[in-house]
């Protein structure tokens, strides 16, 4: 067998025992939301990635309104693969326990200085598509960022929540400028808005 193959399974063998003995630690919450401090804080991105999209897994494997917490704070990053792969394991978990996560929306959203995660969470709510993901995507619509604001416009036109009609009409005036990064295109908060109560009436 080549030797590159054999170090890679050897390299596999000790990851699982070492994941093994890190998720049997009674103190594995506390380890993790270390080291995702820690991570969030580094100027090398490269290394950043590389242990941010391991502890989003390893967060994932973890139950308690703390792991829910700590994943909300890893899709603050900056990095785009790190709020890919945290999105989607913050995905399966609020599949399996969508109170939980649902909770720790509510606490960024209390909090409200984590505006990078809170871009991102109108689209896991839809996707999500419980019944109280309305109530939770108004607080989002009424959110004092603008960005915040339009990231739930667009995740409740991806799903049709016409329920929301009455939230977004009154953004239909608000003058803020946003930037629709998959358009590369900037309106105004009210023109999104108004684009997307007539796209819910089709």
């Amino acid at each position: 067998m080549h030797d590159a193959l054999e170090a890679i399974f050897d390299a596999e063998r000790s990851l699982r025992s070492a994941e093994v003995r890190l998720l049997a630690d009674p103190g594995v919450r506390d380890v993790l939301r270390a080291a995702v401090d820690e991570a969030l804080g580094m100027s090398d991105e490269a290394e950043a990635a590389l242990r941010l999209e391991r502890l989003a897994d390893l967060c994932a494997q973890v139950t308690g309104p703390e792991m829910a917490d700590t994943m909300i704070a890893i899709l603050g990053s900056e990095i785009p693969s790190v709020r890919v792969a945290v999105g989607e394991a913050l995905l399966d978990v609020a599949y399996d326990y969508y109170a939980e996560v649902a909770r720790a929306i509510d606490r960024a959203l209390d909090d409200g200085t984590n505006v990078r995660a809170l871009e991102e969470l109108p689209f896991l709510l839809a996707e999500v598509g419980e019944p109280g993901a309305a109530k939770q995507l108004r607080r989002f619509l009424a959110h004092a960022d603008a960005r915040v604001a339009a990231a739930a416009i667009e995740a409740a036109t991806e799903v049709g929540l016409v329920d929301l009609n009455d939230a977004l009409f009154e953004l239909t005036d608000d003058e803020r400028d946003v930037t629709l990064e998959d358009l590369d295109e900037t309106m105004t908060l009210g023109e999104l808005a108004q684009q997307a109560l007539r796209e819910l009436d089709r």
